[in-house]
């Protein structure tokens, strides 16, 4: 059994001050604090000093990194992007499709299901490499709106037919956990029920749908919102449409991109005060630009061109070269959180959306996925199964 010892454990849902993480074959097996819980000899316990250790981070909606797409052919792709997570408190995430032709759809959804696969395996033997692992699909498209589809390319959308669905749930072996559906468009109420009834959590999105029908799509399973905001029908005081329902029915959790272009921060400190903070998820949205210099990229089969970190595609702004450590402390800048509220944005909240019961917390029995913070925020350590993955040596 190792412990590690930090001024503060952010749980997140509480903070134990002088707090001992004790990790027991990758798992936490106690949580406690100095005084209650004395430590045994001198040079037993791993000490952080007056940093503070929190759950490593999950990222639901992530396309690329470091130069690379999720749907690349590449056999270094993944690796090398789940690689870069590490550095930013990432240790689990969700590779995020974008529309594309069926055919390309379809063998990303196997190689990323053959990624998800090999992770599983590596969980179980607590044998992980030093690398962000996947734990599910994220499927952006192509069930989603022209009118709001954002740089999707429009001749590569569908309409939400089941024998569709099944065929990309065929191709993922069942490892598609969240998708992204538009719930206007003919059929979606339909696939929004089966999805959810096969454990799917159905995110609303890319769309324009007024504001019954969003609650249609609600009433019929989905629980969660796509980078609210963007790609989505305007709030108007007497159309609220969908914006207007994600951010007025307890049903749903919504996810934001907090990195002051997607938002307005007075938009992130709007939204988060009405989710609250069991409701309020960030993501990255991250394409293959992230933590790569200025210049031409691509997200899926789109070329985008990045500067100022900004990711255009023509008019249209195309992902994002966000980093979730940042996000975390632009939550809680912009919305005026305290650090521990917004690494719950991070952790616990995306862990509730997918189902992911042993994650997102320091909990006896989750696994000993955790990342070590500076105060004001900066990932110093990474680790997984109780193992430093970041950085090395």
């Amino acid at each position: 059994m190792q412990a590690f010892t930090a001024r503060m454990l952010v749980m997140p849902t509480d903070c134990v001050g002088n707090g001992v993480l004790w990790v027991d074959d990758g798992k936490i097996s106690e949580v406690s604090s100095i005084p209650t819980r004395p430590l045994r000899p001198s040079g037993s316990a791993i000490d952080f000093g007056d940093a503070l250790l929190a759950p490593a981070y999950i990222d639901l909606h992530v396309h690329g990194g470091s130069g690379f797409d999720v749907m690349d052919d590449s056999a270094d792709a993944l690796s090398t992007i789940e690689g870069s997570l590490l550095q930013h408190g990432v240790t689990s995430y969700f590779p995020t499709t974008v529309t594309a032709p069926m055919d390309k759809t379809l063998r990303a959804l196997e190689r990323l299901a053959d990624a998800v696969d090999r992770s599983r395996t590596e969980l179980h033997s607590h044998d992980s490499s030093a690398r962000a692992l996947p734990l599910g699909i994220h499927l952006e498209g192509p069930f989603i709106s022209r009118v709001r589809r954002g740089v999707h390319p429009v001749e590569h959308l569908l309409a939400p037919r089941l024998e569709t669905f099944e065929r990309f749930w065929q191709a993922s072996r069942g490892h598609i956990r969240l998708m992204t559906v538009a719930p206007e468009l003919d059929g979606a109420a339909e696939l929004i029920a089966v999805a959810s009834r096969r454990g799917v959590c159905v995110s609303l999105g890319h769309s324009d749908a007024d504001f019954e029908t969003t609650e249609r799509g609600i009433a019929a399973g989905a629980r969660h919102a796509t980078h609210t905001c963007n790609a989505m029908r305007p709030l108007e005081h007497r159309n609220p449409g969908i914006l207007g329902a994600v951010l007025t029915d307890t049903r749903l959790s919504a996810d934001i991109i907090a990195d002051g272009v997607h938002l307005n921060p007075a938009m992130v400190k709007l939204i988060a005060r009405i989710k609250g903070p069991d409701q309020t998820v960030l993501i990255t949205d991250a394409m293959a630009a992230t933590g790569m210099p200025d210049g031409r990229y691509h997200l899926g089969s789109l070329e985008v061109e990045v500067k100022d970190g900004r990711c255009m595609a023509g008019d249209r702004l195309a992902g994002s070269v966000l980093t979730m450590d940042a996000a975390v402390r632009n939550l809680s800048r912009f919305a005026d959180w305290s650090l521990p509220q917004a690494i719950a944005a991070a952790t616990r909240n995306p862990a509730c959306v997918a189902g992911l019961s042993n994650r997102g917390n320091l909990a006896p029995g989750s696994d000993a996925d955790f990342v070590v913070l500076s105060r004001a925020g900066e990932v110093l350590r990474t680790y997984i199964g109780g193992q430093q993955c970041w950085p090395k040596g």
